[in-house]
């Protein structure tokens, strides 16, 4: 992104910046907030580092602070503003492209989840300080604004995706919720929105592209989602055994050259059935 922005070509690559698999869906949905987060998140950190014309540190932040409390504004605080900016862009103008009524909704929901990308980025925004003052008294600090770890907002993002909301695909003046019992319930900036349910990805199916979980892979005693439990979907796991031999307890021998022993393991290996 960085590259395409310095260089000032990025009309061409807009057209084709998604090709979503499954249009509308949840997943779809964390996959526009997760990169336009990542967007603002590599833009920014990269005009703190200086290494774009374009931007640096955020300029608003260098005076005030609290005289009262011991702290002042200073140091290099991330300028996410320009990300954001750059964000929308970059990524809003193509979607907005898009023409034909049975479009207008799904291209307001994508502006949507898009925007929901760059809100997890500003909230998860935190203050670091550092403490000046004799033998470290912290008489007086140095507070500036930083970006959370992309790790972070990623987490917070994948719990947006757990609870994503569904909504109508006939756009009425503003995206509504498809239960029109919740209807009275407010959309909030930071929700992901989905139109179509998503497809069971647990069996194969070649026509959507889906490979199904038969034969992969899992970890027997993990919870999370390379666990057997979850991966197989219920259907149970297969176990066989497979036996590795590897070179090992290699010594360098004068002169010239490395002796190793044969070692054998045999490691259980768990598949989906």
């Amino acid at each position: 992104f960085l590259q395409l922005h310095q260089e000032g070509s990025r009309r061409e690559l807009r057209s084709n910046a998604f090709v979503p698999c499954f249009v509308g869906t949840k997943e779809t949905a964390f996959i526009y907030a997760v990169t336009s987060a990542g967007l603002v998140h590599s833009v920014t950190r990269s005009c703190s580092a200086g290494n774009m014309t374009e931007c640096s540190c955020d300029t608003s932040l260098r005076h005030g602070g609290s005289a009262s409390e011991g702290w002042h504004w200073g140091g290099c605080s991330d300028d996410i503003h320009y990300g954001m900016s750059f964000s929308r862009k970059f990524l809003d103008v193509p979607i907005k492209n898009i023409t034909g009524k049975s479009g207008s909704g799904l291209a307001a929901m994508n502006r949507h989840n898009n925007e929901a990308g760059r809100q997890a980025v500003a909230k998860l925004m935190s203050v670091d300080c550092r403490c000046h003052g004799v033998s470290g008294s912290c008489a007086v600090k140095t507070c500036w604004k930083t970006m959370s770890s992309f790790e972070k907002i990623g987490r917070f993002l994948k719990d947006k995706y757990e609870n994503s909301i569904q909504i109508s695909d006939r756009l009425k003046k503003k995206l509504r919720r498809k239960e029109k019992s919740q209807r009275k319930i407010p959309i909030g900036k930071e929700d992901l929105l989905y139109v179509n349910k998503s497809p069971n990805y647990c069996v194969e199916d070649q026509k959507l592209g889906i490979p199904g979980t038969q034969g992969r892979e899992c970890n027997r005693t993990s919870e999370g989602p390379d666990g057997c439990n979850l991966l197989c979907c219920g259907r149970g796991y297969n176990t066989h055994v497979v036996r590795h031999v590897e070179r090992c307890e290699c010594k360098f021998v004068w002169c010239c050259y490395v002796r190793c022993r044969r070692c054998e393991t045999m490691t259980d290996v768990h598949t989906c059935k």
